[in-house]
């Protein structure tokens, strides 16, 4: 059936939004469609949000879905798909009317209660069929329990009429620009600063102590170094951190001009912190990761993302670069930026290294392949995870510095991988080209002046480790894998307060509240899975003795011997087992880099 197109292209598309109940989580929202396709319109919820490359199918949140007419007579809404809804049209306005649960804590969808509220467009936004182009209003409510609560609003959505709060009339030039902007509704902590003159703000939300200096002169030194790595201007006109402080989450994901993040109250700077902790370097490396998707992934992007409809997956070799080369960077850019030494960052990159090194699923999978099946293999992973798959976030980023390295080695330092990163930004994010599968890879070699088929064939598609003992020695950065000291020890420099070398269980472990160990990934052909143990089960006991730790499990493998079994009794669901354990040496898979005592000339350039 042929669908007319409606009398007037101008009219807008016209949202509404209100938090209607913080103890239900509820959000109303309205939509109003001026001119409705005939003689059928289709509305519909995206199935998935840009970054997050996983079916959320988050029309499951909507309730009680409703369309008038200009008469506020009910008019038939037959829902055709899980997502999709379609009613008969002479043309004139309709409104649909229905609400949100807002129940998920994260970067991706939308939640509310009388703390705060947030929300993704892709979470509570119906998309109109055929008009996505058109330009989009939208009215946030307050609420008397949002004025009594001195809520205000923080968003990078360009505001048109506004109260002092923030709660009024937004616009967006279309619907994927409006589902773009995340909002931020609270009593959140502010900072502004400005980088290369372009006004910033950060917005935390939640309960936590910190040094606001610290954290705005840090990111000012972020904003900047990447602002002029690309080049100036920048490509956007102010910027927006918001920020979910929380006991343990973690994550981020990237907007136009924002980017939604997670963070441990633990990770945030306090008041007379001398060194940065592990965390708060974890935190600012996130801040830099999505702070750079401003231009590799918003900007710079495959040309079968531009024309995404978020209703099914989209499929992609590239991932390797859009999020294993921001991997890479992030933490780079901390040490270009002046925030870390040359030993903290060597030290934070051995750390990631080893996450792909203890990998036995990275000679079964390539990182090309990991792209492909994000949508199930990696964001569906399962207890067998590590045996079977990689990502393309940690090897993609290896795959970046074994790249950076080679490109550095063969031209005896007169190109980069920068070279490459900055000629996609001019060539195709400002220009907003879109990237073909394969095209990065020929520009690779194309920019560089290096023929690097033979790099991507083995490294990119292929499932070998990058030769980094070679290409670290070039350097003057000595490469080494070394056997993990504990079952926490992460890689990185050897802890000082323990360098013996331990056995290995050959299984990942948590403490449970009933006060046993529960295996959560087994290794392929290392002592638990030769056992016959699995992930799920929980130790009780061994050789007759209750283990009741993770600490007291590490003490048995320091106090054991290779050649003594343990007799290992557990739990499988509800039913006791027991098997015999063969303890083996622990396998060399943490890595350590260190700068050698006497460095070639050009050692760290690849540092500065």
């Amino acid at each position: 059936m042929t669908l007319s197109p409606p009398e007037n292209q101008n009219h807008a598309i016209q949202y509404s939004i209100t938090p209607i109940d913080p103890k239900g989580h509820l959000f109303e929202v309205t939509l109003t469609i001026e001119a409705p396709l005939q003689p059928l319109q289709q509305v519909r919820l995206p199935n998935w949000i840009p970054g997050s490359y996983l079916i959320r199918d988050f029309s499951k949140h909507l309730i009680d879905v409703k369309a008038m007419n200009a008469k506020k007579e009910q008019i038939e809404l037959f829902l055709i798909e899980k997502s999709t809804w379609q009613f008969a049209s002479n043309g004139k306005p309709v409104t649909i009317r229905y609400q949100v649960y807002a129940w998920d804590l994260s970067v991706r969808g939308a939640h509310f209660d009388e703390s705060h509220a947030f929300f993704n467009g892709t979470s509570v936004f119906l998309a109109v069929d055929g008009q996505r182009q058109k330009s989009c209003s939208l009215e946030l409510l307050g609420t008397a329990f949002t004025k009594a609560s001195h809520w205000k609003i923080a968003t990078g959505l360009p505001s048109q009429n506004v109260n002092k709060f923030g709660f009024g009339t937004y616009s967006a030039p279309n619907y994927d620009s409006l589902i773009d902007h995340p909002f931020e509704l609270g009593t959140y902590t502010e900072i502004d600063f400005k980088a290369c003159g372009v006004p910033h703000k950060v917005v935390l939300t939640g309960l936590f102590d910190l040094d606001e200096d610290r954290l705005k002169t840090d990111l000012i030194k972020i904003c900047e170094y990447e602002i002029k790595l690309f080049g100036e201007p920048a490509p956007m006109e102010s910027y927006l951190f918001q920020v979910m402080v929380t006991g343990s989450d973690y994550g981020g994901l990237e907007h136009r001009n924002s980017t939604a993040l997670m963070c441990s109250r633990d990770d945030l700077p306090y008041k007379g912190m001398k060194k940065a902790t592990d965390g708060y370097l974890q935190f600012l490396e996130l801040c830099s990761h999505e702070y750079f998707h401003t231009w590799n992934v918003k900007r710079i992007q495959p040309e079968i993302y531009q024309k995404a409809d978020l209703s099914e997956p989209v499929y992609t070799n590239q991932l390797w670069w859009f999020e294993g080369i921001t991997s890479y960077y992030d933490g780079l850019i901390l040490k270009r930026a002046g925030l870390i030494d040359n030993e903290t960052y060597l030290n934070v990159l051995g750390k990631q290294m080893t996450r792909v090194y203890r990998m036995p699923g990275r000679f079964l999978q390539s990182v090309a392949e990991s792209s492909l099946l994000t949508w199930t293999k990696f964001y569906q992973q399962d207890e067998n995870a590590p045996n079977a798959i990689i990502s393309y976030y940690t090897k993609g980023s290896l795959i970046a510095l074994g790249l950076d390295l080679t490109i550095r080695q063969q031209t005896q330092g007169q190109k980069s991988l920068d070279d490459v990163l900055l000629h996609l930004w001019q060539h195709f994010g400002k220009t907003a080209i879109g990237l073909q599968e394969g095209q990065i890879e020929a520009l690779c070699s194309e920019v560089s002046g290096v023929d690097l088929t033979d790099f991507f064939d083995r490294y990119l598609h292929g499932t070998e480790d990058l030769p980094f003992e070679t290409l670290f020695k070039g350097v003057g950065i000595e490469f080494n894998l070394r056997q993990p000291t504990s079952l926490t020890d992460f890689g990185g420099r050897i802890p000082p307060e323990d360098d013996s070398v331990e056995l290995q269980f050959g299984a990942n472990v948590s403490d449970t509240i009933q006060k046993t160990v529960k295996i959560t990934h087994v290794w392929h052909d290392r002592p638990a899975h030769q056992a016959g143990l699995s992930a799920g089960d929980e130790l009780i006991s061994i050789n007759g003795v209750k283990v009741s730790s993770q600490s007291q499990l590490q003490q048995r493998l320091k106090r054991s011997q290779a050649k003594e079994p343990w007799k290992c009794h557990f739990f499988r669901r509800d039913e006791l087992r027991s098997c015999l354990v063969h303890l083996t040496s622990a396998t060399a898979d943490r890595v350590t880099l260190m700068e050698m005592p006497s460095n070639p000339t050009n050692s760290t350039k690849w540092l500065t």
